[in-house]
């Protein structure tokens, strides 16, 4: 179902059209969650708020707002303010919890019984590519995890950032480019 598609159930049908936007954008919302709080009890939290908020707001507003919306980038949008607000009432006390990836951050295996030894490399993968990206500046980090670990467009991406289109386009590329460099330096001590 696309966009398109749900927001005209949404303002037709709120209450009855709900259900089928937490499921289909669930792991947006908790992936970004977790990425940014780095725990899944917390990033069930803000995924669960975000919800809450998002219903709220939804009927608040008018049939032709519902459907002119960009529900994955609106979602986006909540999602990262509501996980600045928690960091700014934390800061006084910050943790260092160990990245740990998203449903939607690792592609299915290709073998449905991996080998442990196969299962073991892609964690540490995983671990190693979400350090990379816990170290880069917060305006890289976000745009480049929008973009390419949740497949937003540069659009969507600017409208959730509240940037401009080139802003956001710099800002993944920069990411990236420190991605780069960081791999290269592993690789050549």
């Amino acid at each position: 179902m696309d966009d398109t598609d749900l927001t005209t159930r949404l303002a037709r049908d709120l209450d009855g059209a709900f259900e089928a936007l937490v499921l289909a954008e669930q792991d947006l919302v908790y992936g970004i969650a977790l990425r940014s709080t780095r725990e899944p009890t917390a990033a069930q939290d803000v995924a669960q708020d975000v919800f809450v908020r998002a219903y709220r707001a939804l009927a608040e507003y008018d049939a032709e707002r519902v459907r002119a919306l960009q529900l994955r980038a609106w979602l986006a949008q909540i999602t990262i303010n509501l996980c600045r607000n928690r960091a700014r009432a934390r800061r006084s006390r910050p943790s260092e919890v160990p990245w740990e990836a998203s449903p939607l951050a690792v592609a299915p295996p290709a073998d449905p019984a991996p080998r442990p030894e196969s299962v073991a490399l892609a964690r540490e993968s995983d671990d190693e590519w979400g350090r990379r990206l816990a170290a880069l500046p917060d305006r890289y980090r976000t745009a480049v995890e929008l973009r390419h670990v949740h497949g937003l467009s540069y659009e969507e991406c600017a409208l959730a950032l509240d940037r401009p289109v080139n802003t956001v386009k710099t800002h993944v590329h920069r990411g990236v480019a420190l991605l780069r460099t960081a791999v290269l330096q592993e690789a050549n001590p």
